[in-house]
């Protein structure tokens, strides 16, 4: 329980903060982003990634009465349901939409959100756990939410954020730091150490009662320093000797949930075998991973991997690798079909190119389809392999095809 009149200075603190013009860039979310008159907006992702900011840049594009509270505000430790019609009382009546930051803090916060939908309010939640919020949310008002992921800088924000023309060797750069928008302001890599040591300890293991968190941080840096690569749950408990497979599956669901770590599945048109095979893992952004990282080379290639994956994650399109006799790094679907199959490399040269054109033809003639990409730093030619067309083209233009 929080105090009345400590609810209210924490609001009347927050409103000041608000209101005041921090001139931010403009995120590539607020471009395509559009609220909805009726449903309440979710705007989740990893801790300082903006979502603040964008909540920040929405109240200044479509709205003038707001209400807007943070939970992660000192100020008000302990809140729980109960202090929400005080904070309600606080807030008062003329108000044209409500934000919460957040929010997920406080166990129960769905039942004051589906309160305020049913008085017809306008509702904004922001939150660094996608499972509790869409749990959550999918509980208490399926149906009457929409969901919004926001992303550490893209490389367009990045140029934009640091007053840069785009240029070869500012997306090298961009490749190595990222787009976390406090470490490329400092430049220092304990910004993002002390950014992974706030997920595990105060998103995951306060959370979920994890009481070894020396091993669940030895597992985080284990995968954070092997993007790219196959994982599996034994091996991994077989490694940190954890004491059972279900053990680690929940701190790599938990690490997920939070977009610490993402997991790509082994394309199989059998569902058990998807959830059987090795999964290849991947990082929410390349700065973080260089930065906490225990065996990180300067091999680029799988830094672009990596920014590849998180390329279409962003665009929420369903992602595969897929293995046979070879690999392919990325298996692209559109609903029901496959539309793009990838695989990605610093440079072709003849040490891996027969490896690299002979997992993508693979995967070609599995999908039957006649045209693969390898996705490289800097080249561009056309290859013709067996009747097949192979697209070897630079990161950038890619992107832009894309877009």
């Amino acid at each position: 329980m929080v105090f009345k009149e400590d609810i209210e200075a924490a609001y009347d603190g927050q409103k000041r903060v608000l209101a005041k013009d921090f001139g931010f860039i403009k995120r590539d979310t607020l471009e395509i982003f559009k609220p909805s008159s009726t449903h309440v907006e979710v705007i989740s992702g990893i801790r300082r990634s903006g979502k603040s900011t964008l909540m920040r840049q929405i109240v200044k594009k479509y709205f003038e009465k707001v209400a807007y509270f943070n939970f992660e505000d000192s100020r008000v430790f302990g809140f729980e349901v109960g202090d929400f019609s005080k904070l309600d009382e606080i807030m008062g009546e003329d108000v044209e939409a409500y934000f919460f930051d957040e929010i997920q803090n406080v166990e129960g916060w769905e039942i004051f959100v589906r309160q305020l939908h049913e008085r017809v309010e306008k509702v904004f939640v922001t939150g660094s756990n996608a499972s509790l919020l869409s749990r959550e949310m999918g509980t208490r008002l399926t149906g009457r939410y929409l969901s919004h992921e926001v992303f550490p800088f893209s490389y367009k924000e990045y140029l934009t954020f640091l007053g840069l023309d785009d240029s070869q060797e500012n997306f090298n750069d961009y490749v190595v730091k990222g787009g976390f928008p406090e470490f490329l302001r400092d430049q220092n890599p304990e910004i993002l150490q002390m950014l992974l040591k706030d997920i595990l300890y105060r998103d995951i293991a306060i959370r979920y009662g994890i009481k070894n968190t020396h091993v669940l941080m030895d597992i985080a840096l284990f995968l954070i320093s092997n993007i790219g690569k196959e994982v599996s749950f034994n091996g991994i408990r077989n490694t940190f000797n954890v004491g059972s497979p279900t053990t680690v599956s929940d701190y790599l669901s938990w690490m997920e949930d939070s977009y610490l770590l993402f997991f790509l599945p082994r394309f199989s048109w059998s569902s058990k075998s998807i959830s059987k095979n090795p999964k290849k893992v991947y990082c929410i952004d390349n700065g973080f991973a260089k930065s906490n990282s225990l065996s990180f080379t300067k091999d680029k290639g799988r830094l672009l991997e990596n920014l590849v994956y998180l390329n279409f994650r962003k665009k929420n399109k369903k992602l595969y690798y897929f293995k046979d006799r070879q690999e392919c790094d990325f298996v692209v679907f559109e609903g029901s079909v496959c539309k793009w199959l990838i695989q990605v490399t610093e440079n072709l040269h003849p040490d891996n190119r027969d490896r690299e054109v002979a997992g993508l033809v693979e995967a070609m003639n599995f999908f039957e389809m006649d045209k693969g990409f390898i996705i490289t730093l800097t080249q561009n030619d056309q290859l013709i392999v067996n009747e097949k067309s192979i697209i070897i083209q630079d990161v950038r233009a890619f992107f832009e095809l894309l877009q």
